[in-house]
């Protein structure tokens, strides 16, 4: 196993040399100065900005980062001077051929090109190995590579990310004003917001304002639950009709009548008029469990 941690089963391009380790050819040396808008690229180039989401990671020499979307390498050329090891994943093949480069061939450095959307975290990252993930995501797929990170094993114990803010304020939303990102977040991570981040801080400059949000990853999830995928089956269908009383709308993505809908909440101690925002964990959890049991469950098993 190597001492890092980081497994050398993907694509990559080695710090040591710059040459990828596949057969996937290379980029124009130095990178492109331009984006590519498919991807959603916006580099980031305030360095108070960086500054404050390296601080937010809590650093230390003993760390190995995961950092999704390196882009252009602002972010990186501060953590390879700050870590022991930096895997880098990029989606655009001519950004990761480039970044080695670009930074002077770091030799704790290796990027791999990848979709950090479907990348098979046991690939890239040995079992049992601690590491950190740091981020600036591309506005259109940053929930499905939260998702993954909280969802895969092994799992990061710090994520520190920049989303979009409205994003930012789901994530960490009380109830009241939870959404199934919410709950999604913070089943896995306890969530807060670090620092808003104008426009002006990316080149080309987004239409919206973008949010740090740092999760630390919990030991084990928030609820105790026998399928992480039912109990999300249960939270989804009570989103379903997020406007309408929680009866109706559990019912509804259960598809089950509302009189079932109102049975299982009664069981669960939830009032059947509250609208779904307002539950917290432990309910939707309280809801799960009594739909686990009740005969609906089953005939879907069925």
């Amino acid at each position: 196993m190597p001492e890092s941690g980081f497994l050398q089963t993907v694509s990559t391009f080695d710090g040591h040399s710059g040459d990828p380790l596949s057969d996937q050819p290379r980029g124009p040396v130095g990178g492109r100065t331009t984006t590519r808008k498919s991807l959603g690229q916006h580099f980031l180039t305030d360095s108070r900005i960086a500054g404050r989401i390296l601080d937010a990671a809590d650093l230390s020499p003993d760390d190995l980062i995961v950092e999704i979307g390196p882009g252009r390498g602002v972010l990186t050329k501060r953590l390879v001077d700050r870590v022991k090891r930096v895997v880098a994943v990029e989606l655009d093949a001519e950004l990761a051929a480039a970044l080695p480069e670009r930074l002077d061939y770091p030799a704790n450095l290796t990027c791999v090109v990848a979709d950090a959307r479907v990348v098979d975290l046991a690939e890239l990252i040995a079992p049992e190995t601690s590491y950190k993930v740091v981020a600036n995501l591309p506005y259109y797929a940053a929930n499905p590579i939260i998702r993954r990170l909280l969802e895969s094993q092994p799992k990061p114990e710090v994520l520190v990310v920049m989303v979009q803010q409205e994003v930012a304020k789901n994530m960490v939303a009380a109830p009241g004003e939870m959404g199934i990102l919410s709950v999604a977040t913070q089943f896995y991570a306890k969530a807060k917001v670090v620092c808003s981040v104008p426009p002006r801080s990316f080149r080309p400059a987004p239409k919206v304002t973008s949010a740090v949000v740092r999760l630390d990853v919990l030991p084990s999830p928030a609820a105790d639950v026998a399928s992480e995928e039912d109990f999300f089956k249960v939270v989804r269908a009570g989103f379903a009709a997020p406007r309408k009383q929680l009866r109706n709308s559990l019912s509804q993505g259960l598809r089950i009548e509302p009189v079932a809908g109102g049975r299982i909440l009664a069981e669960a101690g939830v009032d059947a008029t509250r609208r779904p925002q307002t539950l917290d964990i432990d309910e939707w959890a309280g809801i799960y469990q009594v739909w686990t049991r009740s005969s609906h469950h089953q005939e879907g098993e069925g």
